[in-house]
């Protein structure tokens, strides 16, 4: 449920919250991991983790940093105002389509002027099948609500997305109770009422069979786990056409025959996604150590 050091909220199939430390010094755990554990006589111990289905991290040249576990979903939060960075966008997608993660792009604040030119940048991604959803979280909470209920049901989605974007009144929206359960939950890990950098999972209703996590704003969101090579296929317009490319190892930057500048030049593929990709062959190209 939460993280805090060695020390981790785990839920029991009863409803019932513990407060368990991990052995050894340093943890791995991340929310949404299934673990074993057994008593002790001040909460719990963690024995072992449940082999994951899945996990959503960044990883820069220095550190690994892991957002959640066993998802269902990512729901990357952008707005018409501040501005988004489109290869923050782009970033998060391409690490959930290495791990395979659905996901849904939610527009918000579409009340905002920016919105038109919001809806343009983000007119590629919906030609190349990415869903979507437009919100006006704060100025139509149930128009919102409806959006988003069906996409949610009986799903593990992680909300992710740049401080600004609207995630806290989004969370606040679909789960009334979040503040309380943040108090209560940070409280027990020592971490302070008002504590905003942690992951935390909340669930949707009392079926508890759907749950949001909520994740800490980001400013980089490294890819290095992503070979070169492999990045255009977890890019759907570059994946779609780098079949018609004449060389099978293909840079898609400067090769003659390459099916995706074809498709670029025949506006299919935007400029800016051509920068995007460009800019992260390069920086995954770097050496590694």
């Amino acid at each position: 449920m939460a993280a805090h050091g060695r020390q981790v909220m785990v839920e029991t199939p009863a409803g019932e919250r513990v407060l368990c430390h991990t052995r050894g010094k340093k943890s791995e755990l991340v929310v949404g991991d299934r673990v074993l554990w057994q008593p002790t006589g001040d909460g719990g111990v963690i024995d072992s983790l449940v082999p994951r289905r899945n996990l959503l991290f960044r990883q820069d040249e220095w550190r690994t940093k892991s957002f959640a576990a066993n998802l269902d979903l990512l729901l990357v939060l952008v707005a018409a105002e501040p501005v988004f960075s489109e290869s923050q966008l782009t970033r998060a997608l391409i690490a959930a389509a290495a791990a395979d993660i659905p996901t849904v792009i939610g527009l918000n604040k579409t009340d905002l002027p920016g919105i038109a030119v919001a809806r343009e940048r983000l007119a590629p991604y919906r030609r190349m099948g990415a869903q979507v959803v437009e919100l006006a979280l704060k100025m139509d909470p149930e128009g919102s609500r409806a959006t988003l209920s069906p996409l949610l049901a009986g799903r593990t989605t992680l909300v992710l997305g740049p401080s600004g974007m609207g995630k806290s009144t989004l969370i606040n929206l679909l789960v009334p109770q979040a503040e309380a359960q943040v108090g209560e939950i940070s409280q027990a890990l020592n971490t302070g009422r008002h504590t905003t950098t942690s992951t935390r999972w909340y669930w949707l209703d009392d079926t508890i069979t759907g749950a949001l996590i909520d994740s800490p704003g980001f400013q980089e969101f490294g890819l290095r786990q992503v070979a070169p090579e492999q990045l255009a296929s977890l890019m759907p317009d570059y994946a779609a056409v780098m079949g018609e490319c004449r060389f099978h190892n293909c840079s898609h930057l400067h090769e003659p025959g390459c099916g995706v500048r074809a498709a670029a030049a025949r506006g299919e593929i935007s400029p800016t996604r051509q920068r995007i990709y460009g800019e992260l062959f390069e920086e995954l190209s770097q050496k590694r150590w």
